[in-house]
């Protein structure tokens, strides 16, 4: 029980920091977000850049050490892939975001969560009809 508690308050300790570090970096602000999806500002596009790098580098090295096989990339990948890169731009956030703007106060950042799971519940449900294999770790 004391062992949960402490996966739990690790979790949101780092969760704070997430929300701080795409507070302060701007990624909750739409003005900048903007300014980044329209090539007048690149500061964003390459922190966002440098990020994806380090994931990458950082799954790697752990999938490798973890013995996992490698993946292929499944056909829902560049449309869900799109889909997510246009609603992040109309909508100024991605999942993270969010709860870094629902953080700040800002209220409108739930239309976008709202959003985002009625997306998720339609992508579920599109899934099931077309029986398309999504290859995650959910499945």
């Amino acid at each position: 029980m004391i062992r949960r508690h402490a996966v739990h308050l690790k979790l949101g300790v780092v969760g704070l920091a997430l929300g701080a570090v795409l507070s302060g970096a701007g990624f909750s602000d739409f003005g900048q977000l903007h300014r980044m999806f329209t090539f007048t500002d690149v500061r964003l596009l390459l922190a966002f850049g440098g990020a994806v790098v380090l994931a990458a580098i950082g799954f790697r090295i752990h999938c490798r050490n973890a013995g996992m096989p490698r993946r292929p990339l499944r056909r829902g990948t560049v449309p869900g892939a799109l889909l997510f890169g246009i609603g992040w731009a109309i909508s100024g956030g991605c999942p993270g975001a969010i709860l870094a703007q629902l953080g700040e106060g800002k209220a409108i950042a739930l239309l976008t969560l709202g959003g985002i799971l009625v997306g998720a519940a339609i992508g579920n449900r599109l899934k099931a009809l077309l029986r398309w294999d999504s290859g995650s770790c959910a499945s």
